[in-house]
């Protein structure tokens, strides 16, 4: 395994203390439990041992099975995964995704499946892949699986797998015991949870203020803290769409994301926050692990969650890498929070803010992907053609299987699309729309 060309893949100068821990003491008649906290790059650990133990040999069957709480969680560890194992299939099913183009993708098995443990079963229970030759299993954020209630469906899950022989934990959070269901052959326990090397560097700040003014202070907050990129946390998906029309009436630029939406909205969401279009991100718990968002400044939890592993995982989005973040809690005079134990600066809000400036960029949509045979430098060059736009207009370009989007420069985004006709990419026609 060269790891030199799979960091290079990942833009990755070197494995972390704990990414090396795990490739050095994993053993295969052992088992595998790594607790370490958000973001410090737990799938890349687990998908270097997977590349270890998959079967050249073994063609056409399922060797390997990822199991995830989420389909976002599902769709970045197949991101980190495909870099990993360059030349075995992967196939990812998740909730809300067409179950017709799983069911095709399984007619020829992935050597990897990752999935959520309702669609794995239904897939599972319909014939859809055979689980006799899966040697490897991973629960990865094991922890939120059982939070969430799929305990029965995981516990039928690993009854029809009977040759497993090795499983792989992952989580940013302890167990204080395992559930029946999860034997576990001698563990190898790698905990990074306490590490002064891995613990985020966080700074924890808070505001004050009575229940009726409490969307008034988060206005002014957002506008003092100005081109921060910031997630607010909130524990429904009413209190998220309630603070989305308090922002879209005050013409501040954000984007919502929860289990409500569509999932193209969610991807959507999450890809304008990624590339700059957003930098205010509204969203419940589902964003607090497992997405692929980068260089979070600042978390807001305008709800407190109820317990505190909650707390520790939204947190876990800032700070990530060895980089810095802070943490402002919005507090009601009477709220008593055990788990707040941080000192934590008190955030004067005695002015009148500005509106943050806009971001730099918009993100343009193009009916063309993958199967079009369409990629990023297609894209580039098709762009760059087109009059008055340079390289530096240019952001943040993702292909995806039928549509592409691409990050452009705000000041010349109503230029390309007043100004582009209908082009054409390898014979595909090439039209600009708004996102």
């Amino acid at each position: 395994m060269d790891i030199s060309k799979i960091l290079q893949s990942l833009n990755i100068e070197s494995l972390n203390l704990m990414q090396l821990e795990v490739t050095e003491k994993f053993r295969a008649q052992q088992d595998l439990i790594v607790l370490s906290p958000t973001g410090t790059g737990k799938t890349l650990a687990f998908s270097l041992i997977i590349n270890q133990l998959l079967d050249p040999y073994l063609k056409d069957v399922v060797q390997v099975l990822i199991v995830v709480p989420t389909r976002e969680l599902a769709l970045q560890i197949e991101s980190v995964i495909k870099k990993v194992t360059k030349g075995n299939k992967i196939t990812t099913c998740y909730g809300g995704h067409d179950t017709k183009i799983e069911r095709n993708a399984l007619k020829e098995a992935p050597s990897i499946l990752i999935g959520t443990p309702g669609r794995l079963i239904y897939h599972l229970d319909r014939g859809h892949f055979n689980p006799r030759q899966i040697h490897t299993v991973v629960l990865d954020e094991f922890d939120k699986s059982l939070e969430f209630g799929f305990q029965g469906q995981m516990s039928n899950l690993l009854a029809q797998i009977s040759h497993i022989e090795h499983k792989i934990l992952t989580s940013a959070t302890k167990l204080d015991e395992y559930p029946s269901f999860i034997t576990l052959n001698d563990p190898i326990i790698i905990d990074y949870l306490t590490d002064d090397e891995s613990i985020p560097k966080l700074t924890f700040k808070k505001t004050t203020s009575s229940p009726q003014h409490k969307l008034k202070t988060l206005f002014k907050l957002l506008c003092k803290l100005g081109d921060k990129k910031i997630l607010i946390f909130c524990n429904h998906r009413d209190a998220v769409d309630h603070i989305s029309e308090l922002l879209q009436d005050r013409m501040l630029i954000h984007d919502v994301f929860h289990g409500g939406l569509e999932q193209r909205d969610r991807e959507l969401a999450l890809l304008k926050f990624r590339n700059n279009s957003n930098r205010i991100l509204l969203t419940t718990d589902l964003a607090a692990r497992g997405l692929d968002i980068p260089a979070v400044d600042t978390i807001i939890h305008y709800q407190l969650p109820y317990k505190e592993d909650a707390f520790v995982h939204r947190n876990g989005r800032t700070a990530r890498m060895n980089t810095e973040g802070d943490v402002i809690v919005m507090l009601k005079p009477d709220d008593d929070f055990p788990y707040l134990i941080e000192p934590a600066e008190e955030i004067i809000l005695d002015e009148e803010y500005n509106l943050p400036s806009n971001t730099p960029y918009a993100t343009l949509y193009i009916p063309v992907g993958k199967k079009n045979k369409v990629n990023k430098i297609d894209l580039v060059g098709y762009t760059l053609q087109l009059d008055g736009i340079q390289k530096d207009d240019i952001g943040i370009i993702e292909v995806k299987d039928n549509e592409s989007y691409i990050a452009v420069k705000r000041n010349v985004a109503s230029r390309i699309l007043k100004n582009d006709g209908i082009g054409k990419i390898k014979g595909n026609k090439i039209k600009f729309m708004r996102t």
